[in-house]
């Protein structure tokens, strides 16, 4: 509905109100090491992911490493005219060369390469002599000499005898001919010592960072618990006085009913009784004596009317359907139909009660004063999670939007109060739609039990 406003707050403090702080405060604290925990996991797993890709990294770098120094010691004196000519004995000094790296290195493959794609050598005597084009990266290697070591399938063409391998690690890197000119060397190391290399770093990194972030979230849990108090207490303190506050308002109330109808009424109504007797006795009813005594009898029924809405009747003694029934009065006489939907026996305390009849009181007020309505309908509901009550008219509503019309004060009161002490509290209308007002109590959780 165009225009609805929903204003929702927490319930006011009832028996057992200590054991419901202290219940609060537990779940605050719950709340709080479980954010906690989240805030852990969250900040936790992408830095693993981050440690574990700066280990492959590592792990990457120090192949190239391994493989440039097998290439400049090892490999380039063993790089001779002969083996470019494809000399079987040059090739033979090699593999013994190599034999080792292959035995116990993690070395899986070994080729070298000229500029043209050949293979000048490689530990699968079948691929030697083979011709294959080299992709960008050899090409780009051979032009600036940047190394590169990749982690993956190898499914090339020259891969035939690796592609079955699994994962492999894949190092190129160039060196010098012994006529100068650049050759690659290609080696393939087994996956197991990085994934070894990356366990090692996420084991060593990860438990002291996890348990300082865990002690971090133990040394913050006092300030937590002090603070989740220090705003219990002060709500507490905030309901208290807003209680006193609405009790202070019944009183002043009462005051001034008892005033009026111990002063006020009483001598209007005396001056009214004269004026009849002056009409019937001291030479007839004049017009102006008989207008005045009309006026009188009709401020003395305006007079008791507001006393009856000023005065608010004792729940305790009366119950808060009778008091809610007490209300009708008021409202039928200015010729609006109310319909009153309340169960007979009603589990609330006296706060609670308090605050329900407000509502209505100060609803009920405003359906006379402003909503031109011809039905109003007061319903309550109450049950084991708490006690909600509705007040709906048919009148000409309000844009809620541009704020309450002068004269639903009482309402804004009620919808703060209600926002500091508890519950629910929302208004719903619109021009020409009509105003419902519905207020919840909720009961603490130890009243539950």
């Amino acid at each position: 509905m165009s225009g609805d406003t929903d204003i929702r707050v927490g319930g006011p403090p009832a028996a057992g109100h200590r054991s419901t702080e202290h219940s609060e405060v537990r779940t605050a604290v719950v709340k709080f090491l479980l954010m906690g925990g989240l805030a852990l996991v969250l900040v936790a797993l992408p830095i693993t992911f981050w440690i574990r890709a700066a280990a492959e990294s590592h792990a990457l770098n120090e192949s190239i490493v391994v493989t440039q120094r097998l290439a400049d010691h090892s490999a380039a004196p063993l790089i001779t005219a002969g083996l470019l000519a494809g000399d079987p004995s040059a090739i033979s000094d090699l593999d013994r060369m190599f034999r080792p790296w292959l035995d116990k290195e993690g070395v899986l493959r070994v080729k070298i390469w000229n500029p043209d794609g050949k293979v000048l050598y490689s530990d699968q005597k079948s691929l030697i002599g083979q011709v294959f084009g080299l992709p960008g990266p050899e090409l780009k290697l051979l032009a600036d000499g940047d190394a590169r070591a990749t982690l993956g399938r190898q499914q090339d063409q020259e891969n035939q005898f690796e592609s079955a391998a699994g994962e492999l690690v894949e190092v190129y890197v160039r060196f010098a001919g012994p006529d100068g000119s650049p050759l690659i060397l290609e080696a393939y190391y087994d996956d197991e010592p990085l994934r070894k290399a990356q366990e090692e770093v996420l084991y060593g990194v990860i438990p002291p960072f996890l348990l300082s972030l865990f002690v971090l979230q133990l040394a913050q849990l006092p300030t937590a618990v002090r603070l989740a108090r220090k705003i219990q207490a002060n709500r507490t303190t905030s309901h208290r006085l807003l209680k006193h506050a609405a009790e202070a308002s019944d009183l002043e109330r009462k005051r001034i009913a008892r005033d009026l109808h111990d002063d006020v009424i009483q001598d209007l109504s005396g001056l009214a009784y004269a004026l009849e007797s002056e009409g019937l006795h001291g030479g007839g009813r004049t017009p102006v004596l008989t207008g005045a005594r009309e006026i009188l009898q009709r401020n003395v029924r305006k007079l008791r009317t507001m006393t009856t809405e000023l005065y608010p009747p004792d729940l305790d003694e009366y119950g808060l359907a009778a008091a809610l029934a007490r209300l009708a009065g008021p409202v039928q006489d200015h010729g609006i139909s109310l319909e009153l939907d309340v169960p007979a026996e009603i589990e609330l305390d006296r706060d609670q009660a308090a605050m329900l009849y407000r509502v209505a009181r100060e609803s009920l007020a405003n359906v006379v004063k402003h909503s031109h309505a011809t039905t109003v309908r007061v319903s309550m509901t109450s049950g084991p999670r708490g006690a909600e009550i509705s007040v709906a008219d048919d009148g000409i509503g309000f844009d809620e939007a541009q704020s309450s019309p002068e004269g639903h004060s009482g309402l804004r009161i009620l919808r703060d109060t209600f926002r500091a002490t508890g519950g629910t509290f929302e208004v719903r209308t619109a021009p020409g739609a009509g105003t419902t007002v519905r207020a919840r109590l909720d009961r603490p959780a130890a009243a539950r039990l």
